[in-house]
């Protein structure tokens, strides 16, 4: 069904400071970043909040003062830098404000807080417009804007509504991906990349943002869909998931769901903030959805997503209906455990349906990627490395040729941010 593939580029764009044609910060995604030979400390302010990291020439920390009241926040195993600090940055993604230093090449972050935790809700579009960036002390080279990434993962082809790969202007294929942030999946956001299917380079080409709940949100794995003269955005409420306490079911915690907006703007470049609402799937009793992926199939929409029987065990689920807003359940593959990336790929005529089974499935379906029909029914089996975590079977016809863009588990920014700062970039081609 399809030809077997080889690792032809492995990359891991790190951005810390992405300049940023916005007057102001649309969202909380920033940073300011510098070069410094010395002490040196970075400011993010609005109205009387008062966000500063300082390096002192060894050791890094964060104070921050909201009103009357002012913290300090160091980390006793992470803090220590020495004198080897090329550059110092302070970054906001969500509600964590983090230090990091760079040297030898590498970023580390050495302390962070969550602004939430303070009182502090930079997520609110008042806030942000009053946000702004300063520096003190041995600053050089100083770069502002947005916060880029530290890895990428949840990668998808942006296509037309019929499933066809959408190509710019000059040919350029275009992706969007999750931009993995220094922490866990409330600091990412959405990013829109090119990729050059030659030199396989990835360009970054702007970001999305989501208003939902009176918030800025930095929702993520998100898929592109041009439809008509409007773009639709699919995309999972990362940004304000919590996970219920095992030790205290009592307490509050948020489900990921899906949601759409639309725009006739172009949002294939720069930054731009989407009203989101919800995407209505059927969920069967389940306690989460994400990954959503849309196409427009002998005249009913297809919707293939991942739909959660509890935390974290999750499989593939296919609906369909003649408008977004009425989609019935189709097809679900609940013999899976940990299976997700719901991907509809066009293929003679018809689709496929592509997903990644991670490695807590049972041993028959663990680490792969299988291809199902319409129905769900297991067809195939895609014949590419199956890198760490859970890889996606994204699959991009060129000519004759497909290329397989796949992302792996491995972190990036040190020990102190945890998990979700993974995401290096592995590039297949058809052999």
């Amino acid at each position: 069904m399809f030809p077997e593939f080889e690792i032809v580029r492995r990359q891991r764009p790190v951005t810390i400071a992405v300049e940023s044609t916005s007057p102001a910060r649309p969202a909380a995604n920033a940073a300011i970043e510098a070069a410094c030979d010395g002490p040196v400390s970075l400011t993010f302010t609005s109205g009387g909040d008062v966000l500063t990291g300082s390096y002192d020439g060894r050791r890094i920390s964060l104070e921050v003062t909201t009103g009357s009241r002012r913290t300090s926040h160091a980390s006793r195993r992470h803090g220590r830098a020495g004198r080897g600090v090329a550059r110092f940055a302070l970054t906001l993604t969500g509600t964590m404000l983090t230090a990091l230093t760079q040297g030898d090449g590498e970023w580390v972050a050495r302390a962070r807080v969550d602004l939430s935790e303070l009182g502090i809700e930079p997520r609110e579009p008042a806030w942000l417009a009053g946000l702004t960036a300063s520096h003190e002390g041995s600053a050089e080279d100083v770069r502002t804007g947005a916060f880029g990434q530290l890895g990428l993962r949840d990668i998808r082809v942006v296509t037309y509504a019929e499933g066809s790969p959408f190509r710019d202007d000059d040919g350029t294929l275009l992706l969007t991906a999750t931009s993995a942030g220094p922490g866990f999946f409330p600091t990412a956001h959405t990013s829109v990349w090119a990729l050059d299917p030659v030199t396989y380079d990835f360009t970054h080409r702007g970001a999305l943002y989501f208003r939902r709940e009176g918030l800025v949100q930095g929702d993520h794995a998100t898929h592109l869909v041009r439809d008509g003269d409007e773009w639709l955005v699919a995309t999972s409420t990362w940004a304000s998931f919590k996970a219920p306490d095992k030790t205290d079911p009592s307490k509050p915690w948020n489900p990921v769901g899906v949601t759409i907006a639309r725009s006739r703007e172009d949002l294939t470049r720069g930054e731009h903030v989407l009203d989101a609402s919800p995407l209505t799937l059927p969920t069967d009793g389940s306690v989460g959805v994400w990954d959503p992926h849309l196409v427009r199939h002998d005249g009913e929409w297809l919707v293939g997503y991942v739909r959660a029987e509890r935390y974290f065990e999750f499989h593939p689920v296919l609906a369909g209906g003649p408008s977004l807003d009425a989609l019935t359940l189709r097809a679900a593959r609940t013999d899976r455990r940990a299976t997700e990336g719901t991907t509809l790929v066009p293929l003679g005529g018809t689709f496929v349906v592509g997903a990644s089974d991670g490695r807590d499935n049972p041993r028959r379906v663990r680490a792969r990627y299988p291809i199902f029909d319409l129905d769900l029914n297991e067809v195939a089996e895609l014949r590419s490395t199956y890198v760490s975590n859970l890889p996606w079977p994204t699959l991009i016809p060129v000519g004759d040729e497909w290329l397989h863009v796949a992302f792996d588990g491995t972190p990036y920014g040190g020990r102190l941010p945890g998990y979700g700062t993974h995401g290096e970039v592995a590039i297949s081609r058809s052999v």
